[in-house]
Protein backbone atom coordinates (compact mmCIF):
# COMPACT_ATOMS: atom_id res chain seq x y z
CA UNK A 1 0.00 0.00 0.00
CA UNK A 2 2.08 3.32 -1.33
CA UNK A 3 1.27 5.55 1.48
CA UNK A 4 3.71 8.51 1.00
CA UNK A 5 6.70 7.51 2.87
CA UNK A 6 7.11 10.90 4.51
CA UNK A 7 3.46 10.72 5.87
CA UNK A 8 4.05 7.52 7.22
CA UNK A 9 6.80 8.84 9.09
CA UNK A 10 3.95 11.03 10.67
CA UNK A 11 2.32 8.31 12.06
CA UNK A 12 3.06 8.20 16.10
CA UNK A 13 2.65 12.26 15.57
CA UNK A 14 -0.74 12.12 13.65
CA UNK A 15 -1.94 9.45 16.86
CA UNK A 16 -1.17 11.76 19.29
CA UNK A 17 -3.10 14.55 17.58
CA UNK A 18 -6.14 11.85 17.06
CA UNK A 19 -5.70 10.71 20.75
CA UNK A 20 -5.50 14.64 22.01
CA UNK A 21 -8.67 15.75 19.86
CA UNK A 22 -10.57 12.14 21.30
CA UNK A 23 -9.97 13.01 24.54
CA UNK A 24 -11.46 16.23 24.42
CA UNK A 25 -14.60 15.99 22.42
CA UNK A 26 -16.72 19.23 21.59
CA UNK A 27 -20.19 19.85 20.17
CA UNK A 28 -22.04 21.64 16.87
CA UNK A 29 -20.64 25.01 16.67
CA UNK A 30 -18.67 24.98 20.20
CA UNK A 31 -15.17 23.65 18.38
CA UNK A 32 -13.21 26.38 20.51
CA UNK A 33 -10.78 24.24 21.77
CA UNK A 34 -10.26 22.09 19.06
CA UNK A 35 -10.48 24.90 16.53
CA UNK A 36 -7.70 26.22 18.49
CA UNK A 37 -5.96 22.92 18.46
CA UNK A 38 -6.17 22.78 14.06
CA UNK A 39 -5.12 26.89 14.27
CA UNK A 40 -1.92 26.56 16.37
CA UNK A 41 -0.55 22.96 14.47
CA UNK A 42 -1.48 24.99 11.25
CA UNK A 43 0.72 27.42 12.21
CA UNK A 44 3.49 25.31 13.01
CA UNK A 45 3.25 23.63 10.05
CA UNK A 46 4.17 27.06 8.06
CA UNK A 47 0.55 27.61 6.08
CA UNK A 48 0.49 30.91 4.76
CA UNK A 49 -2.94 32.14 5.67
CA UNK A 50 -5.01 31.04 8.75
CA UNK A 51 -8.72 32.51 8.29
CA UNK A 52 -10.60 31.52 11.67
CA UNK A 53 -14.08 32.28 13.10
CA UNK A 54 -16.14 31.02 10.03
CA UNK A 55 -19.19 29.43 10.69
CA UNK A 56 -18.35 30.62 14.56
CA UNK A 57 -15.49 27.97 15.04
CA UNK A 58 -14.86 26.67 11.40
CA UNK A 59 -10.75 27.37 10.14
CA UNK A 60 -9.99 28.06 6.25
CA UNK A 61 -6.25 27.74 5.86
CA UNK A 62 -4.03 28.43 2.41
CA UNK A 63 -0.99 26.76 1.05
CA UNK A 64 0.25 28.26 -1.70
CA UNK A 65 2.14 26.55 -4.10
CA UNK A 66 4.79 26.85 -7.32
CA UNK A 67 2.97 29.45 -9.25
CA UNK A 68 -0.48 30.65 -10.16
CA UNK A 69 -2.93 28.24 -10.27
CA UNK A 70 -6.64 27.34 -9.28
CA UNK A 71 -7.60 26.58 -5.53
CA UNK A 72 -8.83 23.28 -4.61
CA UNK A 73 -10.47 22.38 -1.01
CA UNK A 74 -10.10 19.87 1.02
CA UNK A 75 -12.20 19.10 4.02
CA UNK A 76 -12.51 17.86 7.44
CA UNK A 77 -15.36 17.83 10.44
CA UNK A 78 -14.58 18.64 13.65
CA UNK A 79 -17.23 18.08 16.07
CA UNK A 80 -18.02 15.11 18.31
CA UNK A 81 -21.39 13.63 19.28
CA UNK A 82 -23.36 13.90 22.57
CA UNK A 83 -22.85 9.80 23.39
CA UNK A 84 -20.73 8.57 26.96
CA UNK A 85 -17.93 6.86 25.97
CA UNK A 86 -17.60 3.42 26.59
CA UNK A 87 -14.36 2.43 25.03
CA UNK A 88 -12.28 2.09 27.91
CA UNK A 89 -9.56 3.42 26.49
CA UNK A 90 -6.30 5.76 27.77
CA UNK A 91 -7.67 8.44 24.96
CA UNK A 92 -11.57 8.04 26.07
CA UNK A 93 -13.19 11.48 26.71
CA UNK A 94 -12.73 13.32 29.48
CA UNK A 95 -15.88 15.06 29.18
CA UNK A 96 -19.24 13.38 30.44
CA UNK A 97 -21.76 12.96 27.49
CA UNK A 98 -19.87 14.24 24.94
CA UNK A 99 -17.66 11.68 22.28
CA UNK A 100 -15.94 11.11 18.97
CA UNK A 101 -18.18 8.41 17.96
CA UNK A 102 -18.03 9.03 14.27
CA UNK A 103 -14.29 9.68 13.70
CA UNK A 104 -14.18 13.43 13.14
CA UNK A 105 -11.23 13.15 14.86
CA UNK A 106 -9.35 11.20 12.59
CA UNK A 107 -10.84 13.61 9.54
CA UNK A 108 -9.29 16.44 11.41
CA UNK A 109 -5.89 14.57 11.71
CA UNK A 110 -5.92 13.20 8.58
CA UNK A 111 -6.35 16.68 6.78
CA UNK A 112 -3.52 17.62 9.64
CA UNK A 113 -1.22 15.26 8.45
CA UNK A 114 -1.72 16.09 4.65
CA UNK A 115 -1.87 19.92 5.16
CA UNK A 116 2.10 18.87 7.10
CA UNK A 117 3.34 17.33 4.20
CA UNK A 118 2.10 19.87 1.66
CA UNK A 119 3.78 22.85 3.65
CA UNK A 120 7.08 21.09 3.55
CA UNK A 121 6.73 20.32 -0.61
CA UNK A 122 4.78 22.15 -2.07
CA UNK A 123 4.70 20.52 -5.12
CA UNK A 124 1.84 22.04 -6.31
CA UNK A 125 0.44 24.92 -8.24
CA UNK A 126 -1.83 27.38 -7.28
CA UNK A 127 -3.43 27.18 -3.42
CA UNK A 128 -4.76 24.63 -1.32
CA UNK A 129 -7.72 25.82 0.94
CA UNK A 130 -8.21 23.51 4.19
CA UNK A 131 -11.54 23.39 5.50
CA UNK A 132 -11.89 22.56 9.22
CA UNK A 133 -15.78 22.82 9.80
CA UNK A 134 -18.11 22.56 12.74
CA UNK A 135 -21.39 21.21 13.42
CA UNK A 136 -21.60 18.43 11.09
CA UNK A 137 -23.68 16.34 12.77
CA UNK A 138 -26.20 18.83 14.14
CA UNK A 139 -26.43 22.51 12.68
CA UNK A 140 -25.29 21.81 9.13
CA UNK A 141 -22.44 24.11 9.77
CA UNK A 142 -20.82 22.92 6.40
CA UNK A 143 -23.50 24.97 4.96
CA UNK A 144 -22.94 27.95 7.11
CA UNK A 145 -19.22 27.98 6.06
CA UNK A 146 -20.46 28.29 2.38
CA UNK A 147 -23.27 30.68 3.30
CA UNK A 148 -20.24 32.90 4.50
CA UNK A 149 -18.73 32.68 1.36
CA UNK A 150 -15.81 30.70 1.70
CA UNK A 151 -16.21 29.61 -1.85
CA UNK A 152 -15.76 32.46 -3.74
CA UNK A 153 -13.75 34.84 -0.71
CA UNK A 154 -10.95 31.88 -1.33
CA UNK A 155 -11.81 31.03 -5.12
CA UNK A 156 -12.18 27.84 -4.29
CA UNK A 157 -12.79 25.43 -7.73
CA UNK A 158 -13.19 22.16 -6.41
CA UNK A 159 -14.14 20.47 -3.10
CA UNK A 160 -13.27 17.07 -1.59
CA UNK A 161 -13.65 15.13 1.84
CA UNK A 162 -13.23 11.77 3.21
CA UNK A 163 -15.09 9.99 5.85
CA UNK A 164 -14.14 6.61 7.33
CA UNK A 165 -15.99 3.53 7.52
CA UNK A 166 -16.14 0.77 9.72
CA UNK A 167 -16.68 -2.88 9.33
CA UNK A 168 -14.74 -2.36 5.90
CA UNK A 169 -11.18 -3.69 4.92
CA UNK A 170 -8.91 -0.77 6.34
CA UNK A 171 -7.33 1.00 3.34
CA UNK A 172 -10.45 0.50 0.86
CA UNK A 173 -11.82 3.36 -0.82
CA UNK A 174 -14.95 3.88 -1.76
CA UNK A 175 -16.85 6.54 -3.86
CA UNK A 176 -18.84 6.64 -7.03
CA UNK A 177 -20.61 9.02 -9.49
CA UNK A 178 -24.04 10.98 -8.69
CA UNK A 179 -25.87 10.97 -5.50
CA UNK A 180 -23.80 8.83 -2.49
CA UNK A 181 -26.26 9.96 0.76
CA UNK A 182 -29.15 11.07 0.98
CA UNK A 183 -31.18 14.33 2.03
CA UNK A 184 -32.62 13.91 5.17
CA UNK A 185 -35.69 15.69 6.14
CA UNK A 186 -37.47 15.67 10.41
CA UNK A 187 -41.42 15.37 10.59
CA UNK A 188 -43.13 16.72 13.87
CA UNK A 189 -46.97 15.96 14.48
CA UNK A 190 -48.27 17.27 17.37
CA UNK A 191 -52.02 15.67 17.79
CA UNK A 192 -53.76 17.72 20.48
CA UNK A 193 -57.28 16.50 21.95
CA UNK A 194 -59.39 16.62 25.23
CA UNK A 195 -58.17 15.21 27.95
CA UNK A 196 -59.92 13.32 31.13
CA UNK A 197 -60.63 10.35 33.59
CA UNK A 198 -60.13 7.53 31.84
CA UNK A 199 -63.26 6.01 33.17
CA UNK A 200 -65.09 8.44 31.53
CA UNK A 201 -63.58 8.48 28.03
CA UNK A 202 -66.75 10.02 26.50
CA UNK A 203 -66.09 13.09 27.51
CA UNK A 204 -62.65 13.37 25.86
CA UNK A 205 -61.47 13.41 22.96
CA UNK A 206 -58.53 11.25 22.41
CA UNK A 207 -55.50 11.72 20.87
CA UNK A 208 -54.19 7.79 21.17
CA UNK A 209 -56.24 6.46 18.43
CA UNK A 210 -55.60 9.44 16.04
CA UNK A 211 -51.96 9.20 16.85
CA UNK A 212 -52.05 5.20 15.96
CA UNK A 213 -54.12 6.06 12.92
CA UNK A 214 -51.70 8.25 11.46
CA UNK A 215 -48.65 6.51 12.01
CA UNK A 216 -50.53 3.70 10.32
CA UNK A 217 -51.19 6.07 7.53
CA UNK A 218 -47.97 7.12 7.05
CA UNK A 219 -46.32 3.58 6.72
CA UNK A 220 -48.38 3.28 3.54
CA UNK A 221 -46.75 6.15 2.00
CA UNK A 222 -43.45 4.12 -0.23
CA UNK A 223 -45.62 1.13 -1.00
CA UNK A 224 -48.76 3.09 -2.04
CA UNK A 225 -47.50 6.72 -2.99
CA UNK A 226 -44.05 6.66 -4.45
CA UNK A 227 -42.49 4.78 -7.32
CA UNK A 228 -40.87 1.49 -6.58
CA UNK A 229 -37.81 2.18 -8.29
CA UNK A 230 -37.53 5.42 -6.43
CA UNK A 231 -35.12 4.86 -3.23
CA UNK A 232 -36.75 6.71 -0.20
CA UNK A 233 -37.70 5.92 3.44
CA UNK A 234 -39.71 6.92 6.16
CA UNK A 235 -39.47 5.90 9.47
CA UNK A 236 -41.02 7.05 12.56
CA UNK A 237 -38.91 7.05 15.44
CA UNK A 238 -40.77 8.46 18.35
CA UNK A 239 -44.66 8.93 20.08
CA UNK A 240 -44.91 10.54 22.93
CA UNK A 241 -48.12 10.31 24.69
CA UNK A 242 -49.91 9.88 28.52
CA UNK A 243 -48.58 10.02 31.97
CA UNK A 244 -50.66 7.49 33.83
CA UNK A 245 -53.20 4.48 33.69
CA UNK A 246 -56.41 6.56 34.69
CA UNK A 247 -56.09 9.32 32.54
CA UNK A 248 -56.75 10.45 28.97
CA UNK A 249 -54.25 12.51 27.63
CA UNK A 250 -54.81 15.54 25.74
CA UNK A 251 -51.69 15.37 23.36
CA UNK A 252 -49.43 13.31 21.95
CA UNK A 253 -46.59 13.57 19.45
CA UNK A 254 -44.91 11.94 16.84
CA UNK A 255 -41.44 12.32 15.00
CA UNK A 256 -39.63 10.70 12.43
CA UNK A 257 -37.47 10.99 9.69
CA UNK A 258 -37.48 10.80 5.61
CA UNK A 259 -34.33 9.78 3.19
CA UNK A 260 -34.19 9.99 -0.26
CA UNK A 261 -32.07 11.70 -3.07
CA UNK A 262 -34.80 13.45 -5.52
CA UNK A 263 -36.23 16.88 -4.66
CA UNK A 264 -39.37 15.70 -6.18
CA UNK A 265 -39.59 12.67 -4.10
CA UNK A 266 -39.71 15.15 -1.23
CA UNK A 267 -42.74 17.19 -2.10
CA UNK A 268 -44.36 13.76 -2.86
CA UNK A 269 -43.49 12.63 1.06
CA UNK A 270 -44.16 16.19 2.33
CA UNK A 271 -47.91 16.26 0.66
CA UNK A 272 -48.77 13.15 1.84
CA UNK A 273 -47.87 13.79 5.27
CA UNK A 274 -49.87 17.01 5.27
CA UNK A 275 -53.05 15.02 3.63
CA UNK A 276 -52.51 11.95 5.85
CA UNK A 277 -52.27 14.09 9.19
CA UNK A 278 -55.27 16.81 8.72
CA UNK A 279 -57.72 13.47 7.23
CA UNK A 280 -56.77 11.66 10.28
CA UNK A 281 -57.17 14.56 12.91
CA UNK A 282 -60.83 15.59 10.55
CA UNK A 283 -61.94 11.68 11.05
CA UNK A 284 -61.28 11.67 14.70
CA UNK A 285 -62.53 15.43 15.71
CA UNK A 286 -59.58 16.75 16.83
CA UNK A 287 -56.48 18.74 15.63
CA UNK A 288 -53.08 18.10 14.25
CA UNK A 289 -50.56 20.29 13.22
CA UNK A 290 -47.68 19.08 11.01
CA UNK A 291 -44.20 20.43 11.10
CA UNK A 292 -41.89 19.15 7.94
CA UNK A 293 -38.24 20.51 8.30
CA UNK A 294 -35.64 20.08 5.28
CA UNK A 295 -32.16 19.52 6.27
CA UNK A 296 -29.21 18.49 4.68
CA UNK A 297 -29.21 18.22 0.62
CA UNK A 298 -28.43 14.68 -0.74
CA UNK A 299 -24.62 14.42 -1.15
CA UNK A 300 -24.11 14.14 -5.09
CA UNK A 301 -20.73 14.06 -6.20
CA UNK A 302 -19.74 15.26 -9.68
CA UNK A 303 -19.52 12.49 -12.09
CA UNK A 304 -15.73 13.63 -14.01
CA UNK A 305 -14.83 14.66 -9.86
CA UNK A 306 -15.58 11.29 -8.71
CA UNK A 307 -13.87 9.54 -11.62
CA UNK A 308 -10.70 11.37 -10.71
CA UNK A 309 -11.00 11.23 -7.16
CA UNK A 310 -11.09 7.31 -7.39
CA UNK A 311 -7.89 7.32 -10.03
CA UNK A 312 -5.94 9.41 -7.09
CA UNK A 313 -7.29 6.45 -4.54
CA UNK A 314 -5.54 3.95 -6.71
CA UNK A 315 -2.25 5.79 -6.65
CA UNK A 316 -2.70 5.37 -2.61
CA UNK A 317 -4.04 1.87 -2.01
CA UNK A 318 -4.67 -1.43 -4.27
CA UNK A 319 -8.36 -1.86 -2.67
CA UNK A 320 -10.82 1.01 -4.73
CA UNK A 321 -14.44 0.21 -5.46
CA UNK A 322 -15.87 2.63 -8.04
CA UNK A 323 -19.90 2.07 -8.99
CA UNK A 324 -22.66 3.67 -8.45
CA UNK A 325 -24.16 3.22 -4.54
CA UNK A 326 -26.19 4.65 -2.43
CA UNK A 327 -26.97 5.02 1.38
CA UNK A 328 -29.56 6.10 3.52
CA UNK A 329 -27.50 8.37 5.77
CA UNK A 330 -26.64 11.90 5.44
CA UNK A 331 -23.85 14.60 5.28
CA UNK A 332 -23.59 18.11 5.69
CA UNK A 333 -20.60 18.25 2.81
CA UNK A 334 -23.58 18.27 0.48
CA UNK A 335 -23.41 21.61 0.62
CA UNK A 336 -20.14 21.83 -0.39
CA UNK A 337 -20.79 19.95 -3.35
CA UNK A 338 -23.60 22.01 -4.30
CA UNK A 339 -21.81 24.86 -4.64
CA UNK A 340 -18.61 22.96 -6.09
CA UNK A 341 -17.52 20.27 -8.16
CA UNK A 342 -15.62 17.17 -6.07
CA UNK A 343 -16.23 14.05 -4.49
CA UNK A 344 -16.94 12.39 -1.23
CA UNK A 345 -14.98 9.50 -0.30
CA UNK A 346 -15.00 6.59 2.22
CA UNK A 347 -12.70 5.16 3.81
CA UNK A 348 -12.45 1.95 5.25
CA UNK A 349 -10.99 1.59 8.70
CA UNK A 350 -11.18 -2.28 9.77
CA UNK A 351 -13.55 -4.55 11.69
CA UNK A 352 -15.09 -2.85 14.72
CA UNK A 353 -17.85 -1.05 15.94
CA UNK A 354 -20.57 1.54 13.93
CA UNK A 355 -20.65 4.73 13.91
CA UNK A 356 -22.65 6.23 16.34
CA UNK A 357 -21.47 3.85 18.73
CA UNK A 358 -20.07 4.37 22.69
CA UNK A 359 -17.80 1.63 22.08
CA UNK A 360 -16.84 2.93 18.22
CA UNK A 361 -12.68 4.34 17.94
CA UNK A 362 -10.75 5.39 14.89
CA UNK A 363 -8.34 3.37 13.75
CA UNK A 364 -5.05 5.47 13.82
CA UNK A 365 -3.39 3.22 11.07
CA UNK A 366 -5.48 4.57 8.24
CA UNK A 367 -4.94 8.05 8.84
CA UNK A 368 -1.34 8.28 6.99
CA UNK A 369 -3.61 6.58 4.25
CA UNK A 370 -5.92 9.11 4.49
CA UNK A 371 -3.57 11.80 4.61
CA UNK A 372 -1.40 10.81 1.36
CA UNK A 373 -5.31 10.63 -0.39
CA UNK A 374 -5.82 13.94 0.36
CA UNK A 375 -1.80 15.13 -0.98
CA UNK A 376 -2.20 13.28 -4.10
CA UNK A 377 -5.39 14.83 -5.04
CA UNK A 378 -3.34 18.02 -5.13
CA UNK A 379 -0.66 17.53 -6.63
CA UNK A 380 -2.26 15.28 -9.38
CA UNK A 381 -5.18 17.68 -9.77
CA UNK A 382 -3.01 21.39 -9.57
CA UNK A 383 0.85 19.91 -11.02
CA UNK A 384 3.61 21.55 -11.10
CA UNK A 385 4.15 22.88 -14.73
Amino acid sequence: MPVINRIAGYSEEMTAWRRHLHAHPELGFDCFDTASFVAERLKEFGVDEVHEGIARTGIVALIRGQGDGPAIGLRADMDALPIDEATGAEHASTIQGKMHACGHDGHTTMLLGAAKYLCETRNFRGTVALIFQPAEEDGGGGGVMVEEGIMDRFGIGQVYAIHNAPGFPAGLFMTGPGPVLAAVDTFHIHVKGVGGHAANPHETKDPIPCTVAIVQAINTIIPRNIYARDEVVVSVTQIHTGSAENIVPDKAYINGTVRSFDPKVQDQVEARLKEIVAGQAAAFGITAELAYDRHYPATVNDVAKSEFAAEVARDVSDQVIYQEAREMGAEDFSYMLQARPGAFMMLGQGEGPGLHQPDYDFNDEVAPIGASYFVRLVERAQPVE
